[in-house]
């Protein structure tokens, strides 16, 4: 059973090929698709690492692959690759909507007048403006 951030065996069967073999001797490395799954999870619901259910594994390992991956480029590779391969089965959705109510605004931003000088923080441009009137 998947669960719903997770993998389908479909989805998996296309990803697996693309991942780095393991190089590393000694105990072998927890299943990659966990760790993986471990990651969609994360990113999909925002959890803290420590927060990650036990099914993926330990969270520092995810945590580790996740870090590691990133570092080298592997994760963007990974990325790309199915992207491409998304592409091609005409399943790749590029449309992305922005609404006003989830991309807030500073308070500054509202169009005030600014000073002559760029002012790039604190309050002190603002005494100056001040005095000057």
């Amino acid at each position: 059973m998947v669960r719903r951030h997770e993998l389908t065996d479909e989805q998996w069967q296309v990803i697996e090929p693309l991942l780095p073999v393991s190089g590393a001797k000694g105990r072998p490395r927890l299943d990659d698709r966990r760790v993986i799954n471990g990651m969609l999870f994360k990113a999909k619901t925002g959890v803290a690492w420590r927060d990650l259910p036990q099914r993926y594994g330990p969270w520092k390992t995810v945590y580790n692959r996740f870090w590691r991956w990133s570092r080298t480029g592997t994760l963007s590779a990974l990325v790309a690759q199915v992207q491409v391969l998304a592409e091609v089965i005409d399943e790749l959705d590029r449309e992305v909507s922005v609404d006003s109510s989830i991309v807030p605004a500073h308070q500054h931003a509202a169009g005030a007048r600014r000073t002559a000088a760029s002012h790039t923080g604190g309050n002190r441009g603002l005494r100056r403006t001040q005095r000057t009137r």
